[in-house]
């Protein structure tokens, strides 16, 4: 289902977060002179095997069977501006498993659900898109799995690709349903942003809004096209007309904002010359959200910049 909704907005163009930054990764190197070798590093017991993806190469992941025999899991997964795109295949599924799901473990034990895995006569395939970035992949015949340890039921779990390190578990897992991209702060609970009320969205049904941009972002218009998708990412869409360019250093960002206050940076706004119009794709795992504009240092931005910490620029609101 689609939301069409016109707004005003301001001057600067939009486009993705072209500067997507690769973490460093933690290698493990065996130095022969005068040769490298990069190992794979990966937990002892293979417990957690959370690894960050490289931007713009595809990796191929194998998922072990843990308690089924025979069975085989092949994930490919490419990362880029629209974020993260899983594609899944299983094959030798026993019989009796009908039915699994797809889930996303973070370095902080948080599960992500990314939806159900349509099993027939042995063979399992499921795609989706997350923004996620740094994640292992388990599968299990749980529906509505919150937490992630060694006595979790899970029937797959993802291997340490040749060349990667584990990213270590760095805490207790919280087995909160959210993506590891959203992080809290005492600074950006300071924004104020109203919910879009997504699960309330119904085909076919027109949802009038408006937008207060104030400041550099006075004076524009713009479209947002809003399409759910059921037990998968939500498609966010926003076209921006009559831009002014921002002031120098400086970058206008687009959150989505959940109802715990938890932020997710859709995309940028950048000066390109003689250009006043702008557009920008991303997805959200977030169930429900707000739309928020904010005034952000590029070299922040460019630090691969978490939450909002620059003036609120406008918010996307539903008028009832």
């Amino acid at each position: 289902m689609s939301k069409r909704i016109s707004l005003l907005a301001t001057a600067a163009l939009l486009i993705f977060s072209t500067a997507a930054l690769i973490a460093a990764q933690t290698t493990t190197t065996t130095t022969v002179t005068p040769t490298t070798v990069t190992k794979t590093v990966q937990n002892a017991d293979g417990t957690y095997t959370v690894i960050e993806y490289p931007v713009g190469r595809e990796t191929i992941v194998n998922l072990d069977p843990v308690t089924l025999t025979g069975a085989k899991g092949v994930a490919t997964i490419l990362r880029d501006d629209d974020g993260t795109r899983i594609k899944l295949n299983l094959t030798g599924v026993p019989n009796n498993v009908t039915g699994l799901n797809l889930y996303a473990v973070d370095p902080d034990g948080v599960v992500t659900s990314l939806g159900p895995i349509t099993v027939t006569n042995g063979l399992g395939t499921f795609e989706t898109t997350t923004p996620l970035n740094r994640f292992m992949l388990v599968a299990s015949p749980e529906t509505a799995l919150t937490t992630y340890d060694p006595n979790t039921r899970i029937y797959f779990r993802s291997v340490v690709p040749n060349g990667f390190a584990v990213i270590p578990h760095s805490v207790v897992a919280r087995g909160e349903n959210v993506g590891a991209t959203a992080v809290p702060t005492t600074e950006a609970s300071a924004y104020t942003v109203p919910m879009l009320n997504i699960p309330a969205f119904k085909k076919g049904d027109d949802t009038k809004i408006k937008v207060n941009f104030t400041g550099l972002m006075s004076g524009a218009r713009a479209n947002v096209f809003i399409e759910p998708h059921r037990g998968k990412a939500t498609e966010v869409k926003m076209v921006f007309h009559e831009l002014k360019d921002a002031p120098a250093g400086q970058s206008f960002i687009v959150w989505a904002v959940s109802p715990e206050n938890q932020f997710q940076k859709l995309g940028q706004i950048l000066n390109l010359k003689n250009k006043n119009e702008a557009e920008i794709k991303a997805t959200t795992m977030f169930p429900d959200f707000g739309l928020l504009v904010t005034q952000e240092d590029i070299g922040v931005v460019k630090s691969t910049v978490l939450v909002p910490a620059g003036p609120r620029l406008g918010v996307i609101e539903i008028i009832r």
